[in-house]
């Protein structure tokens, strides 16, 4: 159960031993109209998730995707707005610290912050997965796992320069061209049919202390609507926004099935074992390393290493999604890679975590 605190607001340092400039009077203004305090928007996110453990029973794609019967939706339009901004100005960091990051073992960014990560499992922190989506490649990256030398049905550089294509992050080094489970088609029928056999997808969960906990409007799209659901929660924007990530390679063979996607991180043997702990902001292509984002700082927890995963566990997540209240059509196919942040823009706080 998602409730309110009283707890005091924390402040958060963002910059590199500096003060980050931003447009205070101007959020001032943003918070004031909002109801909510500066120091939570400035710090503010996200991007995504709660560990599970899969469940054994296993569900065909063909499952119902009938909504539940339509009613008030408390988080639509919940997302505060804070608009890109140019991420240094006179060696001044002009925000905190971004995502996606290098995640291999024994990395830290230059950037110093106070701000702490979740270590423990989100729902033990109190928060709720809110939304679930993906990446087209990897958005960060783990040498020896997903990494510049990894490889797939399609090749990073011309994917890259394809007019009206998804920007390709980094790619596992699972794919083998000579292994049917990697190049025979899929028929999808409820994710979009550009998702393709054999490629990396980073999938992200974000997670929040002020989404809609255990109710019908608990998965949201935009995701942000989901994170901010609830007014007067949030309060330290790194220890009640999280997002879980975990990288796939998508093949076409049902001993790789996993029914139930959508609620979070696949926790099962290897999977889920060796996790990367940092504070960073939201992702997306419309960042890179000289316009950042202004929502953060907020935890990450990134599984380090590669899976197999089929087909239809993507496919049952996007039959699962559209039986949400809230329309998640726009999260039904892969969202474009940021390009690897930057050492001087990323945390200095990552930590390793060994499970199992």
């Amino acid at each position: 159960m998602c409730e309110a605190t009283d707890a005091p607001i924390k402040p958060v340092v963002a910059a590199d031993n500096k003060k980050s400039s931003g447009s205070l009077k101007t959020m001032k203004i943003i918070a004031g109209l909002l109801g909510i305090t500066t120091i939570a928007l400035l710090t503010s996110t996200i991007v995504l998730a709660v560990d599970r453990a899969n469940s054994s029973s296993s569900t065909t794609t063909d499952a119902l995707t009938t909504k539940p019967p339509a009613g008030e939706n408390p988080c639509a339009g919940k997302k505060p707005e804070f608009e890109n901004v140019q991420c240094v100005i006179d060696e001044i960091n002009q925000t905190g610290e971004q995502s996606g990051a290098n995640v291999t073992a024994g990395y830290k960014g230059k950037l110093n912050t106070t701000a702490v990560p979740i270590t423990e499992p989100y729902y033990k922190a109190g928060l709720c997965p809110v939304n679930v989506h993906w990446h087209l490649g990897a958005e960060h990256l783990s040498v020896g796992q997903f990494d510049e030398t990894g490889k797939g049905p399609s090749d990073v550089n011309k994917r890259r320069k394809l007019a009206g294509k998804e920007r390709l992050g980094f790619q596992c080094k699972l794919y083998d061209e000579t292994d049917p489970k990697f190049t025979e088609p899929y028929e999808w029928k409820h994710c979009d049919s550009s998702m393709e056999i054999g490629q990396t997808y980073e999938v992200h969960w974000p997670h929040s202390a002020a989404g809609a906990c255990g109710t019908l409007n608990q998965y949201q799209t935009p995701f942000y609507d989901g994170v901010f659901c609830m007014d007067g929660v949030i309060t330290e924007t790194n220890s009640q926004i999280g997002v879980q990530a975990q990288v796939f390679t998508i093949v076409n063979d049902e001993s790789y099935y996993y029914p139930d996607l959508m609620r979070g991180m696949i926790v099962d043997g290897g999977m889920g074992s060796d996790i990367a702990y940092y504070t960073g902001s939201t992702t997306g292509t419309s960042r890179n390393n000289e316009i950042c984002s202004q929502y953060t700082p907020i935890t990450w927890q990134v599984d380090r290493k590669c899976h197999l995963i089929s087909a239809s566990t993507f496919d049952k997540m996007c039959a699962d999604m559209k039986a949400q209240r809230d329309d998640m059509t726009d999260d039904l196919y892969a969202h474009g890679s940021r390009e690897l942040v930057a050492d001087h823009l990323a945390a200095n706080n990552h930590q390793r975590g060994l499970r199992g």
